[in-house]
């Protein structure tokens, strides 16, 4: 039975009615257009009495030419099988004790597929429906997080797969043939094994701050952090390993205010600017700290990390994908994560991130923390 055979008083309801308030329908003071979903209200009678700005987005269907119309009309859905919706769910004409359906993907006229849910509204729990209250999204932005995810387990098994075959095919290579190798030969298989195993490792602990990010679970451990320190502690690291120390400037603004951070955390900001810089980059890496006003509302004082170098910098037209998954400024190596990691790490401490143009003409970014105190202290 379709919904134009109704069983609610008044039968098919050919004639428009007059449509109510927007308070009536959605409560005082509540706009049905100013809704981010699209919503779509029936009568007892099936007609279309109110159809928001969302609705007549998502649908392509101007409010003028819904309201008065019956919602099958108004509303032509089909499911996934081309069957029509209104038809198969019935929600004037069916069992009296249905509240209504579940969120599910339907199509529009022309193919386009939109997630649907209903609601019946009853006077009273058996009664005759009074009212069709429908919601409708836009899949778009489900379709790009389901991408997203997609394209993380491609990533994913890219970069695991190179390691993994290294470290398979130098353990093979030794248990098979370990007597005909010098103690130097051994040696540096082992070492290639250690540094892919940890690539690996580096790789599974991003994927397991990109989870903790995404799900607003990721920790912050509040302790005293000498910034100044942790940046020499990075600079002497470079250095170390060959790394002109000429390369490296760091200016640090006195006094600063005590800042309260998660240093693990900070370190590995830090380390990935860092690295950024000296990849990607070119000439003098300047590092500058300074205090400065808390992003936080609040607080006062904050402290800021300026890392700036003097490459080519990173295009106008890519600074607004920056802080994305899998940007890459070059074709040099990486995940495309670190960065995405750094922005949810900061905006964690309650601090901000930006990137621009360094006075030099390379790359800047600059990220803010609020000095901030544990609980206990506050």
């Amino acid at each position: 039975m379709s919904v134009g055979t109704s069983n609610a008083p008044g039968g098919r309801g050919t004639g428009h009615v007059p449509a109510p308030r927007h308070g009536d329908l959605t409560g005082p003071g509540i706009d049905p257009d100013e809704l981010p979903d699209g919503l779509v209200i029936a009568d007892e009678h099936g007609l279309v009495v109110c159809f928001n700005a969302a609705a007549a987005r998502i649908t392509a269907t101007a409010p003028a030419d819904a309201l008065g119309q019956r919602l099958e009309k108004a509303l032509p859905l089909e499911d996934l099988e081309g069957r029509r919706w209104w038809q198969l769910t019935d929600p004037y004409g069916g069992l009296a004790i249905r509240v209504g359906q579940p969120e599910r993907n339907l199509l529009l006229p022309g193919g386009r597929e939109v997630l649907v849910s209903a609601r019946y509204v009853r006077a009273e729990p058996t009664g005759p429906v009074r009212r069709v209250v429908v919601s409708l999204r836009d899949t778009e932005a489900r379709r790009r997080t389901e991408r997203s995810h997609a394209e993380l387990i491609a990533t994913v098994a890219h970069e695991l797969r190179s390691p993994l075959t290294s470290v398979k095919g130098f353990t093979a290579t030794l248990l098979a043939k370990w007597e005909r190798f010098t103690d130097d030969q051994k040696r540096l298989m082992l070492e290639t094994v250690d540094a892919d195993a940890d690539r690996v490792t580096r790789l599974i602990a991003e994927l397991l701050d990109i989870s903790r990010i995404d799900s607003g679970r990721l920790e912050v451990r509040r302790q005293p952090v000498d910034i100044g320190a942790a940046v020499g502690r990075h600079i002497q690291a470079y250095v170390a390993a060959g790394q002109p120390a000429d390369r490296f400037l760091l200016r640090v603004e006195q006094p600063l205010p005590a800042l309260w951070a998660d240093p693990d955390k900070v370190d590995q900001v830090l380390s990935n600017l860092i690295e950024n810089a000296v990849r990607h980059g070119e000439g003098t890496v300047t590092i500058d700290i300074t205090a400065t006003a808390s992003p936080r509302e609040g607080e006062e004082a904050g402290t800021s990390v300026t890392v700036s170098d003097e490459g080519p910098g990173i295009p106008e037209e890519s600074m607004n994908r920056v802080f994305t998954r899998f940007w890459r400024g070059s074709k040099r190596g990486g995940t495309g994560l670190g960065l995405y990691i750094v922005k949810g790490i900061v905006e964690a401490h309650g601090g901000t991130i930006t990137v621009g143009r360094a006075p030099s003409g390379g790359a800047e970014f600059r990220f803010t923390l609020p000095v901030s105190a544990p609980a206990y202290l506050a």
